[in-house]
């Protein structure tokens, strides 16, 4: 079971960080990260090499990369940091391209890359940032483009098989790659075995195959995801967090989600809030990761 603080932080909010002059911080944050480098200069460093960051660069890591920021010795250096979940944003990526996103985070070397202040990508983010009010859904729809761009390849590279798929696994792949999770979230066995034309038998163990666990694990993992960020963002009651879910009946949400968190619903939404802040509102903006990586 993931520790809630670690599993669970908000996401698609800015914070922010001043190193002072000589001063190290190690992001390892257990999502994607987009820095933005707003004043001062330093470095980034990995075993053996280290990049120069320049003001108004975009920095872009993928989770729990081993690497370090160091401020000059010149002056204070102050920046801008964006958490990214794939896995929450459910209705936009598909299976096939979480798995890719997770497959390049799961490499030993990880993932990073530094979009200099000229660049389109740095410009922008840069622009997003000086905005006074960093909220709402227009600002995160603008973040997530920006995400999603400097993903490039890496979101819609395919994940190599051992040997061609047969008809069948073709259609399951081409049906994954297509559909968000969302859409997958509201979809039985029984559609998804009609959609690719074999029987229960033989889907099962495809489907295993290829996203690593069973259709019901998927489906539970979903829903979960799914109540989560309903009861993180929502003041909606525990019945309509199950219902919105997928689930039909109190006590199986109940039952499923205590066995996977090892708390009720509603007292991982009270965890939550005592370590981000009383509202859903605590969850957003600037003050939800006041000090975060400190």
């Amino acid at each position: 079971m993931k520790k809630l603080s670690a599993w669970y932080g908000p996401h698609l909010a800015v914070g922010e960080i001043a190193i002072p002059a000589g001063g190290e911080w190690q992001p390892r944050m257990s999502t994607w990260c987009l820095i933005h480098v707003v004043a001062g200069g330093g470095y980034w460093l990995q075993p053996r090499t280290q990049h120069l960051l320049d003001a108004s660069a975009l920095l872009f890591l993928s989770p729990a990369l081993d690497g370090t920021v160091r401020a000059s010795q010149i002056g204070e250096l102050r920046l801008l940091y964006v958490p990214v979940e794939p896995e929450r944003l459910t209705g936009l990526f598909t299976l096939d391209e979480q798995r890719n996103l997770k497959s390049v985070a799961a490499r030993r070397e990880g993932s990073f890359r530094i979009m200099p202040p000229s660049s389109s990508l740095a410009t922008r983010m840069k622009s997003l940032c000086e905005l006074k009010n960093r909220t709402g859904p227009a600002f995160r729809l603008h973040l997530l483009q920006l995400f999603c761009e400097a993903c490039g390849s890496e979101l819609t590279e395919p994940v190599p098989e051992a040997a061609p798929a047969p008809d069948a696994k073709a259609r399951l792949r081409e049906l994954l790659n297509q559909t968000p999770t969302s859409e997958l979230l509201g979809m039985s066995f029984s559609e998804l075995g009609r959609l690719t034309r074999c029987t229960p038998r033989h889907l099962s163990r495809i489907f295993q195959e290829l996203v690593g666990v069973s259709f019901r694990d998927k489906h539970t993992e979903l829903r979960l995801s799914r109540a989560c960020e309903l009861l993180a963002t929502s003041e909606a009651k525990i019945v309509d967090v199950a219902m919105e879910s997928g689930y039909q009946s109190l006590s199986l949400f109940n039952l499923m989600f205590t066995r996977r968190f090892g708390v009720s619903p509603g007292r991982w939404r009270q965890n939550l809030r005592k370590q981000h802040g009383s509202t859903p509102a605590a969850l957003r903006p600037e003050r939800a990761l006041a000090g975060a990586g400190r």
